[in-house]
Order: C-alpha cells, then structure tokens, then sequence
C-alpha cells in the first residue's frame, strides 16, 4: 500500500528551503501535509505547493510529532536548538547545516556513500554536506577505484548565494551602484564584491583557514570514505550569484589514463562531461541543473602522475536541496 509522509522544512524562507520544497514537488515526493517552518520574521509569508500557498509558521511552537521527517536547511544554531526535540518526537532528520556530529547523523551523498544509511538507529539522522563536499564527492566517487590518490588539491570558486539571501542581496546593490556611478556601500562583505574576486570566505582561524575550507575536508573524507586523504583547499568568493566551481587537481602514485577516467566520468551517476576543446560554467550550464558538470580533463603541465579537472554545479540546487531530498528518499524507501 501506497504511504504519504508528513514532512517540516525547517528554513523554508531561505534559499535552500524554497527549493527543497520545489523539488519535492518535482519529484512528486509523497506528502501528507506540508510544515514550513521559519523564525518569527518570517511568519505569514507563504511558499507555493502543489497549486496552493502554504504560509510559514514559527518554528519555536511546531510540535514534531506532527511529522515524520524534517529537513533543516536553516544555520547550525537552528538545528542545535530544535533537532534533539524532533528526534525525540520520532522525527527522522535531514540536516543541512553541518551542525550534527558524524557519529551522530553520517553525511552522504547518494551517488558516493548511500550504503552509510544502512543500520542507524530509530529514528534517522543524517546530514547532507555542504554544496563544495557534494559536487566534489559526486565527481570523485567513480574514480575511487580507478586512481590511488596520494593527495587532493582543490579551489574553489563560490557563489554568493552560498552565504544565503543577505549576500546575494549585496552583490546585486553593489553591481547597481557601481554600473550607476554611485558610491559603494559595503553592508554584508567587509569590501568590494562585485566584480571582483575575494580570498577568503569568512574568517580565518589562527592557522589562516576559513570554516567553509575545514568543513569540506572533513565532509569529504567523509563521504568518499577516506579519511587519510591529505588535502588543499582555498575557498574563494566570487561575484556570481549562484553556482560553484572548482579547479581539482589530484596527486596520483603512478600515469593516469585519461581515457580510462574519462570513461569513469562519463559512467559516473549525475556527471555532465563536457568534451575536450569546450569547458562547462555555472551560469551557462550548471545554474538550474540535477547534474555536475566536469571538463578541462587533463594531464599536469609535466606530470603525467597529475589529473587535473574543472567541476561546476548549482549550489543550492544540485549542493544542497536536491541531495537533501534524495536522502530523503532514501530513508523512506523501505517504508513505501
């Protein structure tokens, strides 16, 4: 018999929250009732479902025995403040915020990782990682057994919307002003964005290294299950409103075959890839797109032991949203 699932989307205001529930309706995911949820300013306002405005309520008086499963896409202090109460409420847990311990809620992604939802405990939590982790693990994963890896290079180059509204917002008035000849005003970045490019993504440690670039060492040895993997990560920010991409290089033990890894890449689940001479980009291909996108496959300059890769992906859509609802998915398939 046919099972409907009532869902909360913690966050349903910002960016990632709007699209998961777009994408649940895409995916004609089964649904009872709809709960989005959000802090006290944004009660009233009302996201679009299956023909039909489903307003926001305040997520300090949702009850989560109402539900079966929650995603929350709203900051790590949320998901502190309101994931005990749902697990406790019988609540399973999609988390997008990074703030649950692995041990407590694994982070996966489908197409690397999927057979990590196997044998947790009633009921599930698990957590979906950060856009950079999951477009990179969806690219990696079908190299892992074709490549020894002895080391990971990566930078990358994000969109604002990574930040959430607020950046995106600023990106947009400093583009304005500065095409309107009006004075800059700075609000959310600490200086010019626009047009421009920004050497860090928040703010560095004492060792120099930003939360972002820990958080996708850590989620990626994670997820491709190699937790000795030695890596580099610089994150940037750059002036594109949505869509990440990355400049990969990978220290092999020995000559790669790059028909051998073009033909991993092209069996690879959810992988564009883009024959050579041409080269994908966030705003022409990647922006609105279900896959990751990866071309420039080659060689170092003078190392044939160096792969070398460029990698794009929607952010919120394929990063976050899309990989959230698949979990989800995931998670009731045994219960259909």
């Amino acid at each position: 018999m046919n099972q409907s699932f009532d869902i909360a989307v913690v966050g349903a205001t910002g960016t990632v929250g709007e699209t998961i529930v777009q994408i649940l309706e895409e995916r004609n995911f089964p649904i009872a009732d709809l709960h989005l949820l959000a802090s006290s300013e944004s009660v009233g306002h009302s996201v679009p479902f299956r023909g039909k405005n489903v307003r926001v309520r305040e997520v300090d008086e949702f009850d989560f025995s109402k539900v079966q499963l929650a995603f929350f896409a709203a900051g790590p202090a949320v998901t502190l403040s309101f994931a005990a109460k749902a697990r406790a409420a019988g609540c399973m847990i999609v988390d997008l915020s990074g703030a649950l311990p692995s041990a407590q809620a694994p982070q996966v992604v489908p197409e690397a990782n999927a057979q990590a939802l196997s044998g947790l405990s009633q009921p599930v939590q698990v957590s979906s990682p950060s856009p950079s982790a999951t477009a990179l693990a969806v690219a990696l994963a079908p190299l892992r057994g074709l490549l020894q890896i002895e080391q990971l290079n990566v930078t990358a180059c994000l969109a604002v919307s990574t930040q959430g509204r607020e950046a995106v917002a600023e990106l947009a008035r400093q583009t304005t002003a500065l095409l309107n000849l009006h004075p800059l005003e700075t609000s959310f970045f600490d200086r010019q964005v626009a047009f421009n490019a920004l050497a860090q993504v928040g703010k560095p440690d004492a060792q120099g290294h930003v939360p972002l670039e820990k958080r996708l060492v850590t989620e990626l040895r994670e997820v491709l299950g190699m937790p000795a993997l030695k890596m580099s990560v610089t994150c940037i920010q750059v002036p594109v409103f949505f869509g990440d991409s990355f400049s990969v290089s990978l220290q092999l033990a020995g000559p790669v075959d790059l028909k051998a890894v073009n033909a991993a890449l092209e069996a690879g689940d959810c992988i564009e890839l883009v024959e050579d001479g041409d080269y994908p980009t966030a705003v022409g291909d990647a922006v609105g797109q279900d896959v990751v996108y990866v071309g420039r496959v080659r060689h170092g300059v003078d190392d044939t032991s160096q792969l070398n890769l460029w990698l794009t992906s929607d952010n919120v859509r394929k990063g976050a949203a899309l990989n959230a609802v698949q979990l989800a998915e995931l998670l009731i398939k045994d219960l259909l």
